[in-house]
């Protein structure tokens, strides 16, 4: 009997040895088969994403050689990398643009106007930060939010924030630096509540919403608005000089968010004067040269080559037409428009991906994509598989990026402005579904009459500043964008789907 037990044991022990050299096996085939399917070269990267705020498409020399603002970090990213002249914000304002990136999820579909007391990203949902920490990344986040949370008093947690959608890590602001309450936030809790008052405050000589403008409100004790560009770059600093020392063996991924140059603009002594365009000139500056320092970091510790990073702008620059004549500096580099308008200077922004070793270096991509995408093209880079649900408006371009034939890439796209009026692209065409701005560009709304256009269709290859309105002449293509906008609305998912 003791002999048939040891026996069975043998055999027992045998089998579960075969069993578990054939899963690995296996795991082994599955990551090599990850590796040639994502064509790059087997190594998944640092990933460092930087989002500025409110920067045109014109601002840096490598989108607009006519550009008056010094922009040497921005266009090292262009020799370096790909630059990409058909990138959109998935809407023409900070938190819609925020949504679109970090849910691959259009915002039309979510209630993001409730940001300001509530968390926008609901509970559960995929985010770029919960598909990466699942895929083996420590996550980390500093600076502007803007997507809410669930608040009840600064003395209490913040629930509802990045450490609550897959960020291990948080170091910020709630919005922008003019919208109060001012106080710094580390993980879910404020540092120091917003005890003290600011008034509001404006800049001769600009529009009432340029310049050094902020809102009256609270303000806590440690907070100086003109500390918080420098301050989130030193955090960011930290954050790749201890995750490029750890042992973990963890690639990591960081997300920073610049509330810049968005107002106020404020740039520090060294860049006062620095430009021909006034402070916001000067401020982009100082925008440019902190992104340089995050870039200095990554060299100097040693990770720039296994690092991918992406820059881009959250939406459109707060810019008029006086100010292009008065400094002869187009901001949004020959396009129509601005912040928060449906027109190509409200939402085209300038896009740069640098990935040593993958992206092939002064390459430029004319291929239409959208924050949105971002997700699914991490995914695809790390092998990761996006639930049914998840991402449902995001295409991958990874294969733009690695400079291969994509035949499920994007192909059209779909948005709202702030005050309500649609866009929709199909190809070079793009449709409007009223007159008028829809943003901040005056007029912003205009009442049709029964013999003219209901709403604007351009072609953009042929006039990307906008100028020619082909509705009347154009009623099939009408027609055929309006079923798109239609669709697109509809499908609880756009994204191809296996």
């Amino acid at each position: 009997m003791v002999r048939q037990l040891i026996f069975t044991y043998c055999i027992l022990v045998v089998f579960s040895s075969l069993v578990s050299n054939s899963i690995a096996a296996d795991a082994r085939a599955a990551d090599n088969i990850a590796s040639d399917t994502s064509q790059t070269n087997g190594q998944r990267p640092n990933i460092v994403l930087i989002m500025v705020d409110d920067m045109g498409y014109g601002d840096t020399g490598c989108y607009n050689p006519e550009s008056k603002i010094p922009t040497p970090n921005f266009d090292s990213l262009a020799r370096d990398g790909m630059r990409f002249t058909d990138a959109h914000a998935p809407g023409p304002l900070c938190h819609l643009s925020r949504y679109g990136l970090l849910t691959g999820r259009y915002p039309f579909r979510a209630e993001v106007r409730k940001w300001p007391r509530q968390a926008v990203i609901e509970p559960g949902q995929t985010t770029l930060a919960t598909m990466l920490r699942d895929a083996g990344y420590t996550t980390s986040m500093v600076g502007k939010w803007h997507l809410g949370f669930n608040e009840d008093g600064y003395d209490q947690p913040l629930p509802g924030g990045p450490v609550d959608c897959g960020f291990d890590s948080f170091f910020g602001i709630r919005a922008s630096t003019d919208i109060p309450p001012y106080f710094y936030i580390r993980n879910d809790r404020a540092v120091a509540p917003p005890t003290n008052l600011i008034d509001e405050n404006h800049t001769e000589g600009w529009s009432p919403i340029q310049g050094k403008f902020w809102r009256a409100g609270g303000i806590a004790p440690n907070l100086n608005l003109q500390d918080v560009l420098p301050r989130f770059t030193d955090e960011a600093i930290q954050i790749i000089n201890e995750k490029s020392k750890s042992e973990s063996g963890q690639p990591f991924f960081l997300y920073l968010a610049y509330p810049a140059p968005h107002t106020p603009w404020l740039p520090s002594e060294r860049f006062v004067g620095s430009t021909k365009v006034g402070l916001y000139g000067d401020f982009m500056s100082m925008v440019d040269h902190m992104v340089g320092r995050v870039l200095g970091a990554l060299e100097s510790n040693g990770v720039a080559d296994e690092t991918l990073v992406i820059v881009t702008s959250d939406n459109g620059p707060v810019w008029y037409a006086e100010d292009s004549k008065r400094f002869a500096h187009d901001s949004v580099g020959g396009l129509r428009g601005m912040k928060a308008d449906a027109w190509e200077g409200g939402h085209r922004m300038p896009f740069l991906v640098r990935w040593p070793g993958n992206v092939k270096s002064d390459s430029v991509s004319s291929q239409l994509i959208c924050f949105t995408d971002v997700l699914a093209t991490l995914a695809e880079l790390v092998d990761m598989t996006l639930g049914e649900q998840a991402a449902p408006d995001s295409f991958s371009f990874l294969k733009t990026l690695l400079q291969k034939d994509d035949p499920s890439a994007r192909q059209s796209l779909a948005m709202q402005t702030g005050s309500g009026l649609w866009t929709v692209r199909v190809g070079s065409w793009k449709l409007i579904t009223g007159l008028g701005s829809g943003g901040f560009s005056k007029p912003s709304r205009i009442k049709a009459t029964p013999d003219g256009p209901q709403g604007q269709l351009y072609h953009l290859s042929r006039d990307q500043s906008e100028t020619e309105n082909l509705y009347l002449q154009e009623t099939g293509k009408v027609s055929e964008l309006t079923a798109e906008l239609e669709r697109i609305r509809s499908a609880p998912i756009t994204r191809p789907v296996d």
